[in-house]
Order: C-alpha cells, then structure tokens, then sequence
C-alpha cells in the first residue's frame, strides 16, 4: 500500500518509537506518580524526559505547562472550554476542523458568542480581517494553523502580535502544522497551543496535549486522581497533573518522546521543505489534466497537502477506487470540516485528499499520478 493519508495519521513511525515503547511495556511500566517503588519512579521520569523533548519543539520554557491529553480535539474542548464563559465572544475562521467548530457551537447555548472570518476560495485567511472583527468582549481567537482541508498556512505570527497587543487569548490548533511547519509559541504570542502527537509528530494514536502559558487558568473538564492532595475532595490546579486525572497513557507518552525528538533532529524546516517538494511536483502534474479541479494555494504557501476532484466521479469512489485497484490511500469526503468545504466551493461533492509524510517518495508521486490519469482517462 502507498499511504498517502498522513494528514488523518501519519505511517509508517520510527522503529525507535515501538522500541520505546516495547522498553517501557516490559521493563518498567508502573503508574507515574501513584507510588514510591522503582517501577514507577522510572516510569514518571521517562514521561518527565517526553515533555521535555516535545515542548522543546515548541519553543515552550515551561515544560510543566504542556498537558497531555488523548487527542487534538481533547485539548482544543480543554482549551475552549476552559477559558470561555457567559458574556464572552471569540473569533474564528471558515476553516476549522469541527473539534474547533463544534466546542464554540455548544458554548453558544451558554452565553459565548462568536464571529466566524470567511476565508478566499484558497482557504486564506487576513490577518487584518481577524482585527476588524474585535470587541470589547472577545476573550480568544481560535485559528488553525494549517486546514486540513486544503492544507493552506495560516499568518500566526500576524495573528499572534494582533492578540498580544489587544490582550486577547491566541488559541493555535497545531493538528495540521505541528512537526512540518514552524510553531514558536514565544515568537508567535501563542497563548494556547493544541496539538496532536499521531500526525506530523510521528508518534503513536491516542496521544495529544495542550500547551498553556503562564497567564492562562483552565477550568478542568474532568476530576479526579492525580496522585496529589489525595486529602482533599477538590481537584488541584497545579500543572500538569491536576489536569490529567486518572493514569495517563504512559507507553504512548514515551514513545511520542521518542518520536519528537526524531523529527526534532531531522528539523521540522527541513521535513516541512521535503513535503513541500513532493506536492508541488503532484500539483504541477495535477494541473496538466483537464478532467481534474484543484483546490487550495500553491505549494509554498501550505502544508504536504493536495486537495482534487477529477470531474465526474464522487471524490468518495476515487478514493475507493485508488485503494482496490492501485492500493494507494488517500482520504475523500468532508474530512470534518463542512465549513472549510463551503468556503473553497466543493460543499456538495467533498474532495479528495492526498497528503505526504517524510517517508513519502517522489515514486509515490508517481504512481498515484499514473493511477488519477488512468482514472480520469475513463470518463472521456
């Protein structure tokens, strides 16, 4: 199989991480911060050692900071709904994932407004247009990094001074951007970053975690053991672990160290330049065929992502067609995100999804070339 869907996952992972994480499960896997024996000692220390590798990546100064959550859309609910309360009012784009979009959905029944900023047709968003659209009583702009969907780059530097010097809270999900593309929180005055560990991180699922600054108070989503005050019936607010009740994932934490660390030596310019190559040459190829339509900006200006459609087939049976007949795995549909579809114009067919890895090879790109020429050659 050529995968080609590493913006739902990202395949294959490091050896090192499994080999982590094998240590981990046979050798020393106690519960971090419940007891007092070896096991466990070393076990908290080895998910002491994976915070740090991961927020160095961030530019985060205070490791203690960096929450481990199971999944992006944990750390943005953690995030939005941690901060927001009745009266207030947040910003956002046309294209979020709806782990964004749904969170400010149901807060509207409490009492928190929002003002959605449309993208152009490339899935762009102005920097400007955010600052036009502040009130007295905007509490947080939300803004993905990069969109799934498209994979277009979002100006978060812009967005960040706005933020700051507006004194509002910059909330970044990092899903699409985190491990290929640069995420400084201190450069770009991010407040809030979520992000997830099983995509451009190369680590295992079930792994995510939201970074915090040391301004920021949350609300806790969840209560419970956290190995401290174990006296007192009232949940700790100390960082991390008053806000990572019950046992955490500890074999998946050391591995996404691992992998961290990985793309942390190889440089996330260098992945994200390497990708950015890979699709440029795909699109340039895309382009040439009059049976397809292509969505998005060009290469330079997004993550390893391209978004098709050839013409006259649903974007779901290309997909379904490219993995039975030339096993090659893409993702077509709506990706979650209906808004994001709307805004580029393809809200009534979805589109289809290639998006590239490190591991990915010009060859790829050939192939999957070939296998859209082929199928596209059916319909004439």
């Amino acid at each position: 199989m050529i995968y080609l869907d590493n913006a739902a996952t990202s395949y294959p992972k490091p050896r090192g991480m499994l080999a982590a994480m094998e240590e981990c499960i046979l050798k020393y896997c106690g519960n971090p911060g419940r007891s007092g024996h070896s096991m466990s000692i070393r076990t908290g220390e080895e998910v002491y050692h994976a915070r740090r590798k991961i927020a160095r990546l961030f530019n985060i100064r205070r490791p203690e900071r960096l929450i481990f959550t199971k999944n992006t859309t944990e750390a943005l609910n953690l995030a939005i709904k941690g901060v927001l309360e009745a009266g207030d009012h947040v910003i956002t784009t046309s294209m979020e994932h709806n782990s964004v979009l749904r969170p400010l959905k149901a807060l509207e029944r409490e009492g928190v407004t929002q003002s959605v900023i449309r993208a152009d047709r490339e899935g762009c968003v102005k920097a400007s247009d955010i600052e036009k659209a502040i009130r007295p009583n905007t509490r947080l702009i939300a803004v993905t990094a990069a969109s799934n969907v498209t994979g277009t780059k979002m100006p978060l530097a812009e967005i960040g001074e706005i933020a700051k010097k507006r004194g509002i809270l910059f909330l970044v999900d990092g899903a699409q951007g985190a491990g290929a593309a640069e995420i400084d929180t201190e450069k770009m005055n991010i407040n809030l970053l979520a992000f997830p560990g099983h995509k451009s991180l190369l680590g295992p699922q079930g792994t995510g975690a939201l970074y915090t600054d040391i301004n920021t108070k949350l609300k806790h989503l969840m209560e419970g053991g956290t190995g401290t005050e174990s006296k007192s019936r009232v949940q700790p607010c100390e960082f991390p672990e008053g806000y990572e009740a019950g046992t955490i994932n500890a074999p998946a934490i050391i591995g996404l160290g691992y992998s961290a660390e990985f793309v942390d030596k190889i440089g996330t310019d260098v992945i994200g330049k390497y990708e950015e190559g890979l699709i440029e040459w795909l699109d340039q190829r895309l382009d040439e065929m009059d049976f397809v339509v292509r969505y998005g900006p060009c290469a330079g200006r997004k993550t390893g992502i391209s978004l098709f459609n050839i013409k006259g087939i649903p974007a779901e049976e290309v997909t379904e067609i490219l993995s039975r007949e030339f096993e090659i795995a893409v993702r077509g549909g709506f990706h979650c995100a209906g808004l994001a579809h709307k805004t580029i114009g393809t809200w009534d067919q979805g589109a289809v999804r290639v998006s590239v890895g490190p591991f990915n090879t010009k060859g790829d790109m050939e192939k999957i070339t070939d296998a859209i020429y082929k199928i596209g050659c059916r319909q004439r």
